[in-house]
């Protein structure tokens, strides 16, 4: 894949998607409104203090890639709005199913996330029946035609699902990820050793208060 954006412009393209769907009567944006999409709070991860200067250079990169295109707001008005052309337009060269959409939406603007995650936090882009459905989704995206669009993360210690990731930012070292994986269950082993060691002792001293409490009263009574 040619692609390969900044953490701004993969914000920047994430937020342009999200907008199209969940406020379309704004949409295209005004570089104000994207600065502002990009720097909310909500649904962001990480959140940016991103200036206008930063965005409005961004987007500027991002024309010259052909991923964004500038618009006017109307006859005789000089005020620039941005649309995206990433996907799912005539001049787009990926053509996405609106769950796929969706999916890529999420990741670029939230980073690495385990199906579940994603389910829920596409709930206003698109509808999943369940997480088995997102994860169909995201390995269709991981064996793409096109693609990979996606990759299966290798899975954390002490965690229960893997997360999945987006690769229009350059490819991803799987080896090195599995490596930190593996010397990082260890201390975690031992982590979890200790808290049930703990809980023991805690069991025990329980234990004996209870068995001092009852001497004390058959002394007294």
């Amino acid at each position: 894949m040619d692609i390969c954006f900044s953490q701004t412009e993969a914000r920047v393209v994430g937020c342009l998607l999200e907008k199209e769907v969940t406020t379309p009567d704004q949409y295209p944006l005004t570089l104000n409104s994207l600065t502002t999409a990009c720097n909310q709070k909500s649904n962001r991860d990480p959140v940016m203090a991103l200036e206008e200067a930063d965005v409005q250079d961004t987007v500027e990169a991002l024309k010259v890639k052909r991923i964004i295109q500038e618009v006017t707001a109307g006859f005789g008005s000089r005020v620039s709005k941005y649309q995206h052309r990433f996907c799912n337009t005539e001049f787009s060269t990926f053509q996405f199913s609106q769950q796929e959409k969706a999916v890529i939406c999420v990741l670029l603007l939230r980073g690495p996330q385990t199906a579940g995650e994603i389910r829920t936090r596409t709930n206003r882009l698109c509808d999943f029946k369940d997480v088995r459905e997102a994860e169909q989704v995201l390995n269709d995206l991981a064996e793409h035609p096109k693609g990979p669009f996606v990759v299966k993360l290798p899975k954390e210690p002490g965690k229960r699902d893997s997360r999945y990731m987006h690769l229009f930012s350059g490819e991803v070292d799987l080896d090195a990820l599995q490596q930190a994986a593996a010397s990082a269950a260890p201390v975690s082993s031992a982590a979890s050793e200790r808290i049930e060691a703990l809980e023991s002792e805690v069991e025990a001293l329980k234990q004996e208060v209870a068995e001092l409490k009852a001497l004390v009263e058959s002394l007294t009574s």
